[in-house]
């Protein structure tokens, strides 16, 4: 989390669990956190690897390029998403997140402070300090939203594992490796040669 609008700054109980995106605008931290289930998550505070950020940024253009003119539009971190369930009030949001890379087709859920609303397409690029996180409470909070696809990169072993939301329930792929062309269901047309992907990083 970065510097947020509200002026009336206050510490967070990291012990509590039912902060609310109200509680998450007025925080001043050095670290980049999340709310699940509004409990508080931290992010690693140092910047992330060279190579994380390299993974990122690439994605991004190829997906930026793709949609270029289309309805979808594609967003990296840092960018607020936020999950409502009875209400969009903020004080009645507890799931935020900054996933590193989302696609929202729907422009009727993206508003001056970013997405409410499960995105399309969300990416997780995976690092030592996040895999947990990553791999258990933002899988539950994507399928549960209803998030259609859901992409898990390991930068340094050069892996893709996709989740396609299948009635309501994630069901994977294989594990995508290097000689492999990966293809989104979500957003039609778009392809990912993973040899020339990370060829191309290194």
């Amino acid at each position: 989390m970065n510097a947020k609008k509200d002026d009336t700054v206050k510490e967070p109980d990291l012990e509590y669990s039912n902060h609310s995106y109200a509680d998450y605008l007025t925080w001043q931290m050095d670290e980049v956190v999340e709310l699940i289930k509004g409990k508080i998550f931290k992010k690693a505070a140092a910047a992330p690897k060279r190579i994380h950020q390299k993974v990122s940024g690439e994605l991004f253009l190829r997906l930026g390029n793709f949609l270029r003119g289309k309805k979808c539009q594609v967003y990296s971190a840092p960018f607020d998403v936020r999950f409502p369930k009875s209400s969009k009030e903020d004080k009645k949001i507890h799931d935020v997140v900054q996933p590193d890379i989302c696609v929202i087709c729907d422009p009727e859920k993206l508003d001056e402070r970013g997405c409410i609303g499960a995105p399309d397409l969300i990416v997780e690029i995976l690092s030592p300090g996040n895999s947990k996180t990553e791999l258990k409470n933002k899988f539950e909070l994507y399928e549960s939203n209803g998030v259609r696809e859901y992409w898990i990169i390991h930068s340094e072993t050069q892996d893709l594992l996709i989740y396609s939301l299948i009635d309501g329930k994630y069901v994977p792929s294989i594990l995508f490796t290097s000689g492999h062309e990966v293809e989104s269901r979500v957003i039609q047309g778009f392809t990912l040669d993973l040899e020339e992907f990370f060829g191309d990083i290194e």
